[in-house]
């Protein structure tokens, strides 16, 4: 019977090799389509403070003024808008993170996750629709932006899950960090993307994200699947029944050791990377004065970095054992890197590139490090005694705490981000 048994699970080892890089492959394709539907934003907004701040001398032509996201003729409170765009889009993204993952826990994650990029798809091709018919109404942004916020919420629980079935404790810290890679690329394209329409029709800038991650939806319906189907087709005798593992409570997946401090440190390293996000290529206009293209284009290299980051926080995690360790130095050697570089950046474009690189490897590695490998680890913890319904919950508990960083961290930022159009700061800051 044993001999019958093994010769059946090694019948199903280059299955399951093929069925892993399957979802490997898939699932990076899939969350890739998200953080691209989530950059142009970032790219667009150049073309609002432009038109704001100075009137008709714009980079190409007047038209991109004509539909922007609110009436430019009243200038007083621009900042606020552009800034209420963000925060109802994070502060729905950081709230609907907590329910999603227990949501998700209990649904079919191919079912739920295709839904999710389905109306994420809708909602950003709204916001490029704002251009198309001229709406300048500040109700239907933010709408469409917690809309999108909270539809997002699905891709990230999903697909760690996904890949926590999958892969075991192993080599995960190497294996995750390259799949996670998907959130620099995902940047990379978004950037590329809106920054071609964005000086001529800023609303292609969201509609063409939009229905690649819509098309991605419908790729995950067909293919995805959610974990191992290697499985014995002939009949097995049950000796003992067990019940089906249940889907655990938000409280005890609060209670599994590590998950509450991981959730405050990316609380921390979170707000960077997406304060980057939100507002590199707009700093980089102002500080460098450059155009939103070529601003876009630059602000890239932090994402470059971030690669090279996660991989690297893999490696030496898996090599030592230590992930928490490896987040703690990474995140210190960040600190004064991040300082250096609102000084350096001033020095010219080689300085800044260099910079760019070392800041988005020394943030964005412990925030890869942390969203996955360690969600992954903390959502299969021994305590849970085998119980796999957890790793859904564990990573939108943590990736919900450190969207609530990033949210706070953003309303300041915005007033920072203000004040570099003045010519009396732009040598002092």
């Amino acid at each position: 019977m044993k001999q019958q048994k093994f010769s059946i699970l090694l019948s199903c080892v280059p299955s399951l090799s093929r069925y892993r890089a399957l979802t490997l492959i898939l699932t990076f394709l899939l969350y890739t389509s998200f953080h691209l539907s989530r950059k142009p934003i970032s790219i667009v907004k150049h073309v609002a403070v432009h038109c704001c701040c100075y009137g008709m001398f714009l980079l190409v032509n007047e038209e991109p003024c004509k539909n922007i996201f609110f009436d430019v003729s009243d200038k007083s409170n621009y900042k606020q808008l552009l800034g209420a765009m963000d925060y109802s889009f994070l502060c729905a993204y950081a709230v609907g993170m907590y329910l999603s993952g227990i949501i998700g826990e209990r649904l079919p994650i191919r079912l739920y996750l295709t839904v999710g990029m389905l109306t994420s798809g809708l909602f950003t091709c709204l916001f490029g629709l704002g251009y198309v018919y001229n709406i300048h109404s500040l109700g239907f942004y933010v709408f469409v932006q917690v809309a999108n916020g909270l539809v997002q919420t699905t891709g990230w629980p999903s697909v760690v899950t996904c890949i926590g079935n999958w892969f075991g404790k192993g080599r995960r810290g190497l294996i995750m960090g390259l799949w996670n890679s998907h959130t620099s690329v995902g940047n990379i394209l978004g950037s590329l993307i809106a920054g071609y329409w964005v000086s001529s029709n800023w609303g292609l800038s969201f509609i063409v994200p939009g229905l690649i991650i819509a098309a991605m939806g419908v790729v995950c319906f067909l293919f995805l699947i959610e974990r191992d189907v290697c499985v014995p087709v002939q009949p097995v005798l049950v000796v003992k029944s067990e019940s089906k593992p249940t889907a655990i409570s938000f409280t005890g997946a609060l209670r599994i050791p590590g998950v509450i401090e991981f959730s405050l440190c990316l609380l921390f390293a979170k707000l960077v990377s997406y304060t980057f996000l939100f507002w590199l290529p707009l700093y980089i206009t102002k500080a460098a004065h450059l155009d939103a293209k070529k601003a876009g284009d630059l602000s890239t290299l932090f994402d470059v970095g971030g690669i090279v980051g996660g991989i690297l926080a893999g490696v030496i995690s898996d090599k030592l054992g230590k992930r928490a360790t490896t987040c703690a130095v990474m995140l210190l050697l960040a600190a004064p890197t991040l300082y250096g570089f609102s000084m350096i950046s001033q020095l010219g474009l080689g300085p800044t590139t260099g910079m760019l690189l070392v800041c988005g490897g020394l943030v964005n590695g412990p925030y890869s490090l942390i969203t996955t490998a360690v969600s992954a680890d903390l959502g299969t913890h021994k305590s849970l005694k085998g119980n796999a319904k957890a790793l859904s919950t564990v990573t939108a508990i943590i990736d919900g705490t450190g969207s609530v960083g990033q949210y706070h961290w953003s309303a300041d930022l915005k007033d920072y981000i203000a004040i570099l159009k003045l010519p009396k700061y732009r040598n002092t800051i």
